[in-house]
């Protein structure tokens, strides 16, 4: 392969061959719906990989350029550009009928979907490809996926970083070896559905200020409130309901869209109202106040605890990874085992053996993958076919019983860099450092017939969301802060992003969950991978393969958490039978029924 026409030289599969464009745009900041793209390139390639037309452009955006530093685009070089409705209908052109693929795609799409938008016009783009999420399956020998380490590990000139041309083109050479390593691999390519269910569109509620102060607990008889009391409000009111709420939250109080066990108060009119949460109120044994008593009360609101203002501590160098050593315990270190076939419980069994062993379970065939561990009719899995064709070491369930497991040969190829740190089930390590955003990344087999959906939950010290909007799904993929979003980089693969250091002392805690969407359990998806890493094209810190047992409908995958000035991120891992709507209202969220 070359970087001039970027051929294919030996034809690629039908799953494969597609006519492509591939996209680059430099941005004047991160936030699609509010900054703007300052230059764009398109290079077009065919299903053999040749490139047949390329397009570049600057683009005045009627504002400050943003980080010139990175990108080099001063308002001098931009000036007398065109704007971007002036050449939207060319770069129509090129993407119309073809697969946008990009470096991050969701970022690129969505500056483009907002620019085609601001021009009244649609995005011609009914599918999209990452190719970082496509290498995330692959697993390159490579110490992260930035687009220069790639370029180097598949020999791909890089001529003028952050340029749109030179990393277009940059891109077409590492998206056509790419494409050539998932075919001899047998992986499905990760193409999203556009618009896919997250909405760039979606423009999240302006940022609410949450309560500045912590819980005192729940309203006494005779007792006054207090400072960071968690109120709700149910029926009728005599007051207008937003000048009942806005007066609560001048005075330091909390008011919640729903009830649960650590609400303070229920104020309503009505005792026999049968909203969802009176019921609550009644089930958690809340107490009920009338609206007369209740702005009664609300007239000496007694002084509250705030919440400390959590210190950022100065980032610190990661701790240089041991080097991987066979030990008597833990003889299959730097393995990174397929397990295929058996029951859910016996593969959740021997993936849980393989960790206490030293090694890693591996979701996907990929080039990471040193052995296969065949279970019950595992040979009739479709990709056994490409194990053969690999050559790669195929074992029975008895080799993790074995007692020679330190004299068999390891791995054919050492990694050239540090493995990520496998965790075991509940598994916590430190983030070093909490001044960057964070990235929890899902992946998981691509199942046939259904759709697992990864999910967020910005926490409160009482493990619960401030509002609902802290719920952060595919129908809602941002807070209202801009603190948390989710990223869908495939049918088998989710992020959620967490600026750690821009958010709010009242947030304590953020878990992910996934959910299938349908009848099927996560019996019958299997394994989900997940991993973390301070950004998306960085090394993963840590990883772990979760197995829920056979009927869980809901699955909480990871949390990250504040432990005094610092962060931590936990590998969960637990499963429960109930839907999404379920768990969403056990952490606070009012979901009707």
């Amino acid at each position: 392969m070359t970087l001039g026409n970027t051929a294919i030289t030996t034809p690629l599969p039908p799953g494969y061959a597609h006519e492509w464009a591939l996209v680059d745009v430099e941005t004047s900041g991160l936030v699609a719906r509010r900054d703007r793209v300052l230059s764009v390139a398109v290079v077009t390639m065919g299903p053999d990989g040749a490139r047949t037309g390329e397009f570049s452009t600057l683009v005045d955006p009627g504002c400050d350029p943003g980080p010139v530093h990175v990108h080099g685009l001063t308002r001098e070089r931009l000036s007398g550009a065109p704007d971007f409705a002036q050449v939207a209908e060319e770069i129509a052109a090129l993407l119309r009928g073809r697969v946008m693929v990009a470096h991050n795609a969701q970022f690129d799409y969505g500056f483009l979907d907002h620019e085609f938008s601001r021009a009244r016009l649609s995005l011609p783009v009914s599918r999209r490809l990452c190719t970082l999420a496509l290498n995330r399956q692959l697993e390159p020998p490579t110490p992260d996926l930035k687009l220069s380490t790639l370029a180097a590990h598949y020999g791909v000139r890089q001529t003028w970083a952050h340029d749109a041309l030179d990393d277009t083109r940059v891109l077409a050479g590492i998206f056509g070896a790419s494409l050539r390593e998932s075919a001899r691999l047998g992986l499905a390519l990760p193409l999203v559905a556009c618009p896919p269910r997250q909405n760039s569109r979606f423009a999240p509620s302006p940022p609410k200020t949450p309560c500045a102060y912590r819980n005192p607990g729940r309203l006494t008889e005779g007792g006054p409130l207090v400072q960071g009391m968690k109120v709700a409000i149910t029926g009728e009111t005599a007051t207008a309901r937003t000048e009942l709420i806005a007066r609560s939250v001048a005075a330091g109080l909390n008011v919640m869209g729903s009830v649960s066990r650590h609400t303070s108060v229920l104020v309503t009119d009505d005792p026999a109202v049968r909203s969802t949460k009176a019921r609550r109120a009644a089930a958690e044994g809340v107490p009920v106040i009338d609206e007369a008593a209740f702005l009664s009360l609300l007239g000496d609101v007694r002084p509250g605890t705030a919440h400390q203002e959590p210190v950022v501590p100065a980032p610190r160098a990661p701790k240089r990874p041991e080097p991987v050593v066979r030990t008597p315990d833990k003889p299959l270190a730097g393995r990174r085992v397929l397990i295929l076939g058996g029951p859910h419980a016996e593969a959740a069994a021997a993936r849980t053996r393989l960790v206490e062993l030293g090694g890693s379970a591996a979701v996907n065939l990929s080039r990471g993958v040193t052995d296969v561990l065949l279970l019950a009719d595992g040979d009739r899995d479709r990709r056994m076919a490409r194990v053969t064709e690999l050559g790669l070491p195929v074992r029975d369930i008895g080799w993790l019983a074995g007692t020679g497991l330190l004299d068999a040969p390891g791995p054919a190829e050492e990694p050239s860099h540090p493995a990520p740190l496998v965790l075991p089930r509940g598994g916590v390590t430190d983030l070093p450092d909490a001044t960057r955003p964070w990235h929890v990344t899902a992946s998981w087999a691509p199942p046939a017939d259904c759709e697992v959906d990864v999910v967020a939950f910005v926490l409160d010290e009482d493990g619960q969301v401030t509002f609902d909007e802290d719920f952060v799904f595919y129908g809602a993929p941002e807070n209202p802060g801009g603190t948390v979003r989710l990223l869908a980089d495939g049918p088998a693969e989710q992020t959620i992003t967490v600026d750690l250091a821009a958010l709010p002392p009242a947030f304590h805690r953020i878990v992910v969950a996934a959910a299938v969407d349908g009848d099927p359990t996560f019996g019958e998806i299997g394994a989900v991978q997940v991993a973390t890493a301070p950004g998306g094209g960085d090394a993963p810190l840590a990883r772990a393969t979760l197995d829920a047992a056979t009927t869980e409908r809901t699955l909480l995958l990871a949390e990250l958490y504040r432990r005094g000035p610092a962060w931590r991120f936990r590998a969960i891992g637990q499963g429960h039978d109930f839907s999404l709507a379920e768990l969403a209202r056990g952490y606070g969220v009012d979901i009707a029924d």
